[in-house]
């Protein structure tokens, strides 16, 4: 960014009687969430504050849109959103609206065209130019409709305003270099950036400074890591070097894909105590016609072998998936096979999705779509299937005595039950008994389970015992900081934390195309 370009915000800052207020509203995957933090950084940088939690729709001074366009609803959802802005927006002199994110990416002009009260229009690319574009068009009067086509700036060189002080995100690369065939990202993400394995630690040792104790290593196909820098190991090398960084306790990285998943990695995640046994792996189907026609370059054998091997290595490990119901073509045949490696895998939890065609995509024009209802009813059965199944496995956590890392927000019932929630090592939802002494998200708690629920455990006895952390001593520093300040950026995703998949039955949105 020019000197040039960032004048306007400067000069906003020093003109300003009253800090603008900003919103951030984001849909869809992990990589926009994180994206949100760098947005919300960005605007703080410029001079604006966050808008009280639990304010009114549309009563922030700026609200941005953080979109997803892998799901068919997409385009409905945020058209009904800026619907509903509109007559705020009119009632507010000097209020903006800007979208960003991938259906900004993809739709550009038509945005403007349909809500044509809406400031901003920027892309996946251009994060970074948000403040600029806001100002430009407040100077201008007009609406500001600016994409790149290629990466301008690797997001972690931008400001970041971190929803939690436990726990981070950090980007290893941008893009993806599949060619699946229901899946749009790759169009509006490009292909894939690695960052260089010195800055991602770097930047892990900072974030590890500050106090985190838990970090995700996020990508769009976070094992393809390396392929850009022609190191095939790399991620793996990734793993065992974050294993080297004093105070960080937890380790954990989203998503990977199967084909580019290796021995190496299985090796790295068992030898390196800090690395979480905790593996997201996508399905998407389980018949090898349908993955085919997806354009996946693995089939059920290689796909199964994979998990085989990692239950070998990390006995404990909870394994969640992603599966796609109702690609066309799909027989009743094809989704048995499916059925089939649920009840083979045996995974901790699933996001399931009912297939949603998207234009641009090869899988729009295929024949054979399947019928609506066919969809419903057979995502009805997986769903069933899964729900039996993570109950049966969350019931074998009973009696095991675990490390709960503390959460912020994950627990809706905890001040009507007197608990606290937390993760366990392998991701999953622990509520438990408050204990007597004082407890901080970031802290570790040691709890006997009880009892088990299929999305969540249970511990009702005393805690075993309290570690209080310096990641405990950051959120409570930061807290402490900001008592006086708004709180919370909204974010249409679990914000604090490392990011955890939900159950089968729960899941409506994200992204599904890994």
């Amino acid at each position: 960014m020019s000197s040039s370009d960032r004048s306007p915000v400067v000069d906003v800052q020093q003109a300003g009687t009253q800090a603008r207020t900003y919103e951030i509203r984001t849909y869809g995957c992990q990589m926009n969430v994180h994206d949100s933090e760098r947005l919300a950084g960005l605007l703080e940088g410029a001079g604006y504050v966050r808008a009280p939690e639990g304010a009114e729709d549309g009563g922030a001074d700026v609200v941005v849109f953080n979109t997803c366009a892998v799901r068919e609803n997409a385009d409905n959802r945020l058209y009904g959103n800026l619907g509903r802005l509109a007559p705020k927006k009119t009632e507010r002199p000097g209020m903006q609206i800007a979208v960003g994110g991938c259906l900004a990416q993809k739709d550009r002009q038509t945005i403007v065209d349909r809500a044509p009260w809406v400031d901003v229009v920027f892309g996946t690319h251009n994060i970074g130019k948000l403040p600029v574009l806001l100002e430009r068009a407040r100077v201008q009067e007009e609406a500001q409709v600016e994409i790149a086509e290629s990466l301008e700036a690797f997001p972690s060189t931008l400001p970041t305003r971190r929803e939690s002080a436990y726990a981070a995100w950090v980007s290893v690369s941008v893009g993806c270099n599949n060619t699946c065939t229901f899946c749009i990202v790759p169009a509006l993400r490009g292909k894939e950036k690695d960052r260089r394995p010195g800055d991602i630690l770097a930047e892990v040792e900072a974030l590890v400074a500050e106090g985190v104790s838990e970090i995700t290593l996020l990508g769009q196909n976070v094992n393809a890591y390396g392929s850009d820098i022609g190191d095939r190991e790399a991620f793996s090398k990734l793993l065992r070097a974050c294993g080297g960084i004093k105070g960080l306790e937890r380790v954990r990285f989203t998503s990977p894909h199967p084909r580019d998943f290796t021995d190496d990695v299985i090796a790295a995640m068992a030898e390196t105590p800090n690395v979480m046994p905790q593996l997201h792996m996508p399905l998407q189907s389980g018949s090898d016609t349908v993955l085919r026609a997806m354009r996946r370059s693995y089939r059920q054998d290689r796909y199964l072998g994979i998990i085989e091997k990692v239950r070998a290595a990390i006995p404990d490990a909870a394994i969640s998936t992603d599966i796609i119901v109702g690609f066309p073509g799909e027989t009743e045949e094809d989704f048995e096979q499916t059925l089939h490696v649920v009840r083979e895998a045996r995974f901790a939890a699933a996001f399931t999705f009912q297939y949603s065609k998207r234009p641009g995509t090869p899988a729009a024009e295929m024949e054979n779509q399947i019928p609506k209802e066919v969809v419903q009813k057979r995502y009805e059965r997986l769903v069933a299937l899964q729900e039996e199944i993570s109950w049966e496995e969350n019931k074998k956590q009973v009696g095991r005595t675990l490390d709960v890392m503390v959460a912020e927000g994950e627990g809706r019932k905890d001040g009507a039950t007197q608990r606290l929630s937390g993760r366990a090592p392998d991701n999953r939802l622990v509520h438990f008994t408050k204990p007597q002494e004082p407890v901080r998200p970031g802290d570790v708690v040691t709890v006997d389970i009880t009892y088990a629920a299929p999305h969540h455990l249970l511990a009702e006895g005393t805690p075993r015992g309290v570690r209080r952390t310096r990641a405990g001593d950051a959120w409570e520093k930061r807290t402490t900081a900001e008592t006086a300040k708004p709180a919370g950026v909204m974010l249409g995703l679990p914000t604090i934390g490392a990011p955890a998949p939900q159950p089968a039955a729960a899941v409506t949105q994200g992204c599904g195309c890994d």
